[in-house]
């Protein structure tokens, strides 16, 4: 489990974004880095700078995942055929939290995290509790039986904060839900400027 996730509003000050395009984020009110010399942090980043702020942001999006993994998912990337920006978005969203989080059973990719530690997500008929599960197009994923009345799931899916994207094909009478494609990197609906690219870059220094 994350050491970040209950301060992850902190990181939306820090990267000086909203990163998740929450309405309570205090970087709404807030547009600077926390602590006493927040408002005075000044001057011009270096191309270092900018690919680690890209590389941190991507990171942080997706659960805040550890540099050991993340490391590990633009390995993977680099390794398969095609351009690797889109192969790395692709491994990032093609992980079980983030499908979970995409199809809206839970308001933040923390708390699709949490749903899938605690075992209230199935694949296939089978639980699986990794959230760094991969899942592919013929998978059916489902919110276990004794789990689909969860406050939480039903608030979510009613909530219009945000939209199922194309590529997550929800059922949400059976809260069930299929991967239909690896999106591109164009279909992603980031709530802020993403750059990949950089990220890219920022490893192959």
């Amino acid at each position: 489990m994350t050491k970040r996730i209950n301060a992850k509003h902190k990181v939306d000050r820090r990267l000086k974004v909203n990163l998740w395009g929450r309405p309570k984020s205090p970087f709404n009110s807030r547009a600077y880095p926390p602590g006493q010399h927040g408002q005075n942090k000044k001057g011009k980043p270096t191309d270092y700078g900018i690919q680690l702020n890209a590389k941190q942001k991507l990171k942080s999006y997706y659960g805040n995942i550890n540099e050991r993994q993340f490391r590990n998912i633009y390995r993977k990337a680099i390794t398969k055929k095609g351009d690797t920006t889109e192969n790395l978005i692709g491994l990032l969203e093609s992980r079980l939290d983030t499908v979970v989080y995409r199809a809206k059973f839970c308001p933040t990719v923390f708390a699709a995290r949490q749903l899938i530690n605690h075992g209230h997500i199935k694949v296939n008929k089978k639980k699986v509790n990794i959230s760094s599960y991969i899942v592919k197009e013929t998978d059916t994923i489902e919110i276990r039986d004794k789990s689909k009345k969860l406050i939480v799931i039903d608030g979510s899916l009613a909530s219009k904060e945000r939209e199922v994207p194309e590529y997550i094909q929800l059922d949400d009478k059976n809260k069930t839900v299929k991967l239909i494609r690896v999106p591109k990197f164009a279909e992603v609906p980031y709530p802020v400027i993403m750059e990949p690219s950089l990220v890219i870059e920022y490893y192959s220094r």
